[in-house]
C-alpha cells in the first residue's frame, strides 16, 4: 500500500472519529444530523480517493465513485426530512 492510499484511508477514519465526537458533544437532534452528514461526504470521498489511487481508472473505481456520487444527494435527503420531522416534533411548524 502505497502512502497517499494511506494517507486517504487515515483521512477516512479520522473524519469518522471526529463526526463521532461531534455527534457525542452535539446538543441537540438537529445539530447533530451536520455530524452525520460531514461522516458520509468527507470519510466517503476519502475512500473514494484511495480506491482512485490504488486501481486508477478501472471500472471498481468508477463503482465505488458512482456510489459515493448517489449517497450525497440521497444523504441530503434524508437529513432533510429528519430535520424536517425534528422540527415537526418540537411544535414549530414551518
Amino acid at each position: 500500500m502505497s502512502v497517499a492510499v494511506a494517507l486517504c484511508l487515515a483521512l477516512a477514519v479520522l473524519c469518522a472519529w471526529t463526526a463521532a465526537l461531534a455527534f457525542w458533544r452535539l446538543p441537540t437532534p438537529l445539530e447533530r444530523l451536520h455530524a452525520v452528514t460531514f461522516a458520509t461526504i468527507a470519510g466517503g470521498a476519502a475512500v473514494m480517493l484511495a480506491a482512485g489511487l490504488t486501481d486508477g481508472l478501472t471500472p471498481r473505481t468508477l463503482k465505488c465513485a458512482a456510489i459515493w456520487l448517489v449517497t450525497v444527494p440521497v444523504g441530503a435527503l434524508l437529513s432533510h426530512v429528519t430535520g424536517h420531522a425534528l422540527h415537526i416534533r418540537d411544535g414549530e411548524r414551518r
